[in-house]
């Protein structure tokens, strides 16, 4: 049975996962200018803005575990919502967004 409704995530538990090393996807569905606002490429962030997400969803590895984030937890919970719907099975969504990353985690990433 597909799995529709995925897991959300606190900023906190992101940043634990990526302290253990284990692998993640983290997929950033902004727009193109909201990413030159502020980014988590030095994550290993993949970009694919939500619009372009039914397109381009093959880009993403249905097997792994996926962080889709945004800027505050909107977006990214329809995309974690969709992909869920499609066969993705382990889709968290990062609740706060990057905004939240900025507050609690790294405020060397800006805020916008």
């Amino acid at each position: 049975m597909t799995r529709f409704s995925p897991d959300e995530i606190t900023v906190a538990q992101l940043r634990q996962w990526l302290d253990t090393g284990e692998p993640v996807v983290l997929l950033d569905v902004r727009e193109p200018w909201e990413l030159q606002m502020a980014n988590l490429e030095p994550l290993g962030a993949l970009h694919i803005p939500l619009a372009q997400l039914p397109r381009r969803m093959n880009e993403v590895d249905a097997n792994a575990d996926i962080v889709v984030f945004c800027h505050h937890g909107g977006r990214s919970a329809r995309a974690a919502q969709f992909l869920a719907a499609n066969g993705y099975a382990r889709v968290h969504n990062l609740e706060g967004g990057i905004d939240g990353w900025s507050r609690e985690i790294d405020p060397a990433v800006p805020t916008y």
